[in-house]
Formats: structure tokens, sequence, C-alpha cells
């Protein structure tokens, strides 16, 4: 096999065994919570943090599910407490969901919980290697289209908090996707 060959199938399965180990990160966080919510409901719920308010349809589109598969999580997460739904002012047809106070104060319990986990096996690393890593991870999340933590936590890339539910947020202060169909422009952003 080619050197590039088998250097890029190292790296794949250097993500691979990466993956695995930060699912299961994901998963110890949310245990022992008071209130249960899967992966993927914490994945519509940190959407939710990071964009501000969604319709269902957005939420389904993100988490790659049909949107009757969002629609019955988004029940859930309402029931739960966690989501609040809203209509449009300027279109009655649209339904808005945004975190209530309980769904953030979730999404940021489980994100120190990560924090804390994640904290402890960067300690078990050589601090020599930190530099690399962390430009490595930084490339693999601008390929995915990830906005660097300070920048998405709970939409506050503004420096303000998101509005509460019934309150609206200018266009100008909600966060971007830094999503692009253009990947060196995602990679950029």
């Amino acid at each position: 096999m080619p050197t590039r060959d088998r250097t890029r199938d190292d790296l794949l399965d250097a993500l691979l065994s990466t993956a695995r180990a930060l699912v299961a990160v994901a998963a110890r966080s949310l245990a022992d919570l008071d209130i249960e919510v899967t992966l993927p409901q914490f994945r519509a719920l940190t959407v939710l943090a990071y964009r501000g308010p969604q319709r269902g349809s957005d939420i389904a589109t993100e988490l790659a599910v049909n949107p009757s598969t969002g629609t019955r999580m988004v029940d859930r997460l309402v029931r739960k407490g966690l989501v609040h739904r809203e209509r449009s002012a300027d279109n009655r047809r649209e339904v808005r969901l945004s975190l209530t106070p309980a769904g953030r104060d979730l999404v940021r319990e489980v994100t120190r919980r990560r924090r804390a986990q994640l904290r402890r096996l960067i300690g078990a690393m050589p601090v020599a290697t930190y530099p690399s890593v962390t430009e490595a991870l930084r490339e693999v999340s601008a390929a995915a289209g990830e906005s660097p933590e300070h920048q998405w936590w709970l939409g506050w890339s503004d420096g303000r908090p998101p509005a509460e539910p019934g309150q609206a947020r200018s266009s100008a202060s909600r966060p971007r996707s830094s999503r692009s169909a253009d990947p060196q422009a995602a990679a950029l952003s």
C-alpha cells in the first residue's frame, strides 16, 4: 500500500477510535441526570443553544432525521420542560422552538460534565503533544463545519444571552452557522 494511503488509513483509524471515546464521554455526561435525555435529544438542545429559535424542520434537517422523527423528539423535549414552542408573530403557521431556562441549564450542566471528563483525558496526554493535537482537532472541526467552542456556547457569540421564550432576537445578534456549501470557506470561518 502506498505511503499516502497508509497515512490516510492511520488517520481514519485514529479518528474512529477518538470518535468512540468521545461518544462514551457524551454518554457518561448524560448519565445520572435528574431528567432522562438521549444523545440525539441532547444534540437537538445544543442546536437550539447555538442557533437560537429554530423551526422543527430545521432541527430534523440538522439531526438528519425524518420530520416526523424530529417532531416526536421535540414533543418529548417539550413534555420534559426543556423546549418551548411559540407561533411566529409574522406567520401564524410557523412555530419556533427555543430552549426553556431548564433546557439552558441542562446544556450548561452536561457541558460542564464533558469538560471535566475531557480535562482528565487531556491530563493523561504528554503536554508536548497539546499544540499539534489542538491544531489537528481544529482542522477536523472546521472540515465538519463546527464552530469553535467559544463561538457556539449557548448562542452567545455576540456576548449576549439568547432571548427568552416569547422574546425576539434580532438576526444581527443571532449566531450564524459556520456551515457552508464551500468546504474551504467553512474551514476559514
